[in-house]
């Protein structure tokens, strides 16, 4: 991929992902629902980045291995999260992260959202365009670099898939209500799904680098683990969540903060 190509490719998913984020906030609008933003987030970026890694960038002609496989995983990831959280949605409506920062913006609250939801899309834009230099990586055939960034990928989202069915099946059960999930990989870390989500993010530089030289831009996939250990530590993942679970569970969540790490699933001393 040339940088030409680089620069077109990201002005067209940039654009994309814009429309699809301005859609999920007339959406969350209409029906009052704020769980319907990371619905299309993550549908919009799955779809946007199959299309980058299938798309040939010269003359026609069939993607490669490499291509589909890129595209298979990432279509995987989206179709995963996306449906846990379709589900999610369908059954309660709010994400209580959004709710909260629409009570504290007040009167702004719907300009405000409209500005948070496109940097979203940005954030997407990077992650996106981390997926299509992997599946755009020059380098002939599967190595065993490449099959590493798969297994990776394939065993994250098989842990991220198993703490969220834990938590459903923690919450599905009446007599726990009121309590904190601290059960399989939630005895690890306050936030074991998070972490698995950074995982997945860690496949694509490993697919997208090459060291000989031959993708110089696969150096630019770094960006997506950095940006998604940045956003789910930083700012709109365990920050928001963690304020709310103080003021729902008080003391009981301090105790737990107390004892387990936020993040990596290792043990606190």
């Amino acid at each position: 991929m040339s940088v030409l190509q680089f620069i077109f490719l990201a002005a067209v998913v940039g654009l994309l992902l814009s429309a699809i984020m301005t859609a999920a906030w007339q959406a969350q609008r209409t029906t009052g629902h704020t769980g319907w933003i990371d619905v299309f987030w993550t549908f919009g970026v799955g779809g946007v980045a199959v299309v980058a890694s299938l798309i040939p960038l010269s003359v026609p002609h069939a993607p490669s291995a490499r291509q589909i496989v890129v595209a298979v995983l990432i279509a995987l990831w989206s179709l995963r999260l996306g449906g846990h959280i379709l589900v999610r949605t369908r059954e309660a409506g709010d994400d209580p992260r959004y709710r909260d920062l629409i009570k504290q913006w007040g009167a702004s609250a719907n300009l405000r959202m409209l500005l948070q939801l496109q940097s979203q899309a940005a954030v997407g834009l990077i992650l996106a365009l981390s997926v299509a230099l992997a599946a755009h990586n020059p380098r002939e055939g599967l190595g065993a670099v490449d099959l590493l960034g798969i297994a990776l990928l394939v065993g994250a989202l098989a842990g991220e898939a198993v703490s969220d069915w834990q938590l459903r099946r923690f919450k599905s059960d009446p007599g726990n209500r009121g309590r904190i999930c601290e059960e399989g990989f939630w005895s690890l870390s306050r936030h074991p799904n998070y972490f698995f989500e950074w995982l997945c993010w860690l496949a694509y530089p490993l697919i997208a680098i090459d060291l000989t030289g031959a993708n110089p831009l696969g150096w630019i996939a770094l960006l997506a683990p950095a940006c998604m250990y940045w956003v789910l530590v930083y700012v709109s993942g365990i920050p928001p969540l963690e304020e709310h679970m103080l003021r729902s569970r008080g003391a009981q969540f301090r105790r737990l903060q107390a004892r387990t790490r936020p993040f990596f699933p290792f043990p606190k001393r």
